[in-house]
């Protein structure tokens, strides 16, 4: 791969720089200033080329943002997703949190050869193991804490999550063995609002948030009020793709340093190796196709071509490529997490040049069409149907069921539909275009759907979720919606089928699709009649 010289391409392109006193360069913006793809030495075909592959794909993307030489070449959102919601990042949290873990060394609240029994001595376990003695922040950092599974779906059903983690057997010498472990991202989170008294989410506010510029950003707690830290962060993607833009220009933004240099270099650079643990494996041969076993740093994954990421459930991606001087900032809903990341190599890789290329009008507008035209397929069918004439608007009463759901209703107008559902505790809507994209808020029990569930209950009033829905007639009495939460990478297809005065109704979330199974869906089908 070409390494290239960011001062050298930039006054190639005619794109002013400033020193930095490490001999580095800055753009005035970053992520807020703009380039052309073919300015920065990128080809338009190679970004339309991927487009195209994951409309082809099983792969379903949500949004888009392509940083080239400090400046954004690229950049789209499907609909209904869109640039100013929030998007649930699932794992891709864990490397927020060693980037506190970092902030919180420089500012010397801590060091990562401490010993995490030492920060929590009322909620240690009465005899404490040797392995527990020796496990250190580092360890917490690099997944080598020393249990053999991750911790994370048996703590999280506890109130006191960190009593709860020091209380679990450490089969493994720290530092010996890789094994992913949310739990352990969850003790950093506690460590940091430990040594410096404010949540993560507080203390990153003022060092990294705000001179990130960034929105609404959200991050779940635990039922003590200390952020999850290995999941639950909620934040735009153009604020993820200038937190990759940070780390590749080794913590410098804006001309002034925001991480130390060093701690930049010791979070993204190999530290330990991941097994190849499938049965027939070999992992010299996993080491040239899977970017799950180039090693591991501080919450961070090596990368194929040399580079490292951040990554979460159902292909949440930074990706930051320091030789070719690019970062890629992906949202979307995938169970093939390396497919996505194969078409990535595949076809945004080789389109960084080494040079500015040539601009065409033709191939620079077809780029911007196509991105301008994304979005996510409404249902197919019919707008309308006999049946939908007859049940408008008319109450249907629900037989007892599990979701405490007493009746449901649809009223359909014009290109519109809202269905309505009734529980004990009050009425929840969901609007709905017919072959459309309808914008809205839901606080309907069992929305949105989360993975979290299977690591414990939710914390906390349900805050009313986003919700892009869009529905159709399958066949004169099936009519089918899809409800997209789109500050998440979920749907929710709800479909209901009429005959005569009776009515039924059917929730499938999406991880059930994705997972084959694995998350099976909790709503009951719901029977009723007018």
């Amino acid at each position: 791969m070409l390494t290239f010289d960011r001062r050298t391409f930039l006054q190639q392109a005619g794109v002013a720089t400033v020193a930095l006193g490490m001999g580095a360069t800055s753009l005035r913006a970053f992520a807020d200033e703009r380039a052309t793809p073919e300015a920065a030495g990128v080809s338009s075909q190679a970004i339309r080329a991927f487009l195209d592959a994951v409309a082809g794909s099983k792969h379903e993307m949500h949004s888009l943002i392509l940083m080239r030489h400090g400046q954004n070449v690229a950049e789209g959102w499907w609909q209904p997703y869109r640039a100013t919601t929030p998007q649930t990042l699932y794992s891709l949290s864990k490397s927020f949190t060693s980037t506190a873990v970092g902030l919180a060394v420089a500012d010397g609240k801590l060091k990562v050869t401490d010993r995490v029994i030492d920060f929590f001595p009322d909620q240690s376990p009465g005899g404490v193991s040797e392995n527990l003695h020796a496990m250190q922040v580092q360890h917490l950092l690099t997944m080598s804490a020393g249990h053999s599974a991750d911790t994370a779906p048996l703590i999280t059903h506890e109130q006191d999550w960190v009593k709860a983690f020091l209380a679990l057997p450490v089969e493994h010498v720290p530092g010996s063995t890789f094994v992913y472990n949310s739990g352990a991202t969850y003790m950093l989170s506690a460590i940091v609002q430990k040594v410096t008294g404010q949540k993560l989410i507080d203390y990153l506010r003022p060092r990294l948030l705000k001179p990130l510029r960034a929105r609404v950003v959200q991050w779940a707690t635990c039922p003590r009020g200390i952020n999850t830290g290995g999941w639950g962060l909620s934040i735009t993607t153009d604020t993820l793709a200038k937190f990759g833009q940070l780390y590749l220009q080794q913590g410098q933004w804006n001309g002034a340093p925001l991480l130390p240099e060093a701690w930049v270099r010791e979070a993204t650079t190999f530290k330990i190796q991941q097994p190849a643990t499938a049965p027939g494996s070999d992992l010299a041969q996993l080491k040239q196709t899977s970017d799950w076993h180039q090693g591991y740093a501080y919450q961070f994954w090596r990368c194929r071509h040399d580079g490292f990421r951040g990554d979460g459930a159902f292909g949440q991606y930074c990706i930051v490529l320091p030789k070719q001087d690019a970062v890629i900032a992906i949202t979307s809903a995938t169970a093939d997490m390396q497919g996505l990341l194969n078409l990535v190599w595949e076809h945004l890789l080789p389109g960084l040049r080494d040079k500015p290329l040539p601009v065409t009008a033709a191939s620079s507008s077809k780029l911007q069409e196509q991105l301008a035209a994304l979005t996510l397929p409404v249902p197919a069918g019919s707008k309308t149907s006999p049946t939908g004439a007859r049940i408008n608007a008319r109450s249907f009463t629900l037989e007892s069921n599990s979701l405490g759901a007493k009746s449901v209703a649809l009223r359909f107008d014009g290109d519109a539909c809202k269905f309505e559902l009734t529980t004990g505790t009050g009425s929840f809507d969901v609007d709905c275009g017919l072959g459309r994209w309808a914008d809205g808020t839901t606080s309907m029990p069992g929305t949105p759907p989360e993975i979290s569930e299977l690591v414990g209950p939710p914390v906390g009033p349900q805050r009313p979720a986003n919700v892009g829905a869009a529905g159709a007639w399958k066949d004169p009495n099936t009519f089918q919606m899809q409800w997209r939460f789109y500050g998440t990478p979920h749907h929710d297809d709800v479909t209901c089928r009429f005959d005569g005065d009776g009515v039924q109704v059917e929730f499938k979330n999406s991880i059930t699709t994705l997972s084959g199974g694995g998350h099976p869906e909790t709503r009951p089908i719901l029977k009723g009649r007018a």
